[in-house]
């Protein structure tokens, strides 16, 4: 059911926006359900490698409902975070959070695709993008862009998904992906098919040498991959190469 929209990058591109769309209202509520709470340090950990930066703007990418860049402004006060996000709605449900509301003179949102950036070259300090790396229709373009909009030696930041290497850990992880969380994000969400789609991409993305290969590939130097929480994400760092 879900291998045309992943085979094509068009129709991946609008199968992604409306589904995110369509669970924007609980988008939040979903996360912090699903992950038991957890997705808050993952977060915490990800601002934290951009928030002592030299001064200059940054861009969290894919920024959905803005919980990222609230927490990057959280921890760099007096900075600017553009959160740039392909689906509008998402953004809208962002900007009615108490946490926006709070840094509204911080935090630039802007509706944008994160293969084509709307930005010119080379104006970020970093470049953080929170489980949204799996959802771009081609990754190589994603990362090319992100690197032509940072700054010599800018540092990216990523944080995405990944499969739990620890044998016995393996076959419970498998089934909370693809019966649990589809259930239970059907049932709060109202559309079971965009969590299924949500394990059909874990499941389908590339293991953590290969995204940092390919981070290489796009010209990041020192490029560094970490599992958090026993391997369930996977955090990417990486610096632009002079």
């Amino acid at each position: 059911m879900m291998a045309a929209p992943l085979s094509d990058p068009d129709r991946k591109r609008r199968f992604v926006r409306d589904k995110f769309a369509a669970v924007a209202h609980r988008y939040d509520l979903l996360n912090s359900v699903l992950s038991l709470s957890i997705d808050r340090s993952w977060r915490r950990i990800t601002a934290a490698e951009v928030a002592a930066l030299p001064e200059g703007p940054i861009l969290d990418l894919c920024a959905g409902t803005l919980p990222l860049a609230v927490e990057i402004a959280r921890q760099r006060p007096a900075g600017r975070v553009f959160a740039v996000d392909f689906c509008p709605d998402m953004l809208l449900q962002g900007m009615k959070g108490s946490g926006y509301q709070a840094r509204r003179g911080e935090i630039f949102p802007v509706c944008g695709d994160g293969e084509e950036l709307p930005f010119p070259d080379g104006i970020f300090q970093g470049i953080t993008i929170a489980f949204g790396i799996r959802n771009l229709s081609r990754t190589e373009k994603g990362l090319e862009e992100m690197g032509r909009v940072l700054v010599s030696g800018g540092k990216l930041a990523i944080l995405e998904f990944s499969r739990p290497r620890v044998p016995v850990l393996g076959p419970f992880y498998m089934f909370y992906l693809h019966k649990v969380l589809p259930h239970i994000g059907g049932i709060l969400s109202g559309d079971r098919s965009a969590y299924s789609y949500l394990a059909s991409s874990i499941q389908g993305f590339y293991a953590p040498e290969v995204l940092a290969g390919m981070m290489a590939s796009a010209g990041f130097t020192e490029v560094r991959h970490r599992p958090l929480t026993l391997g369930i994400v996977t955090l990417y760092t990486g610096l632009k190469g002079s």
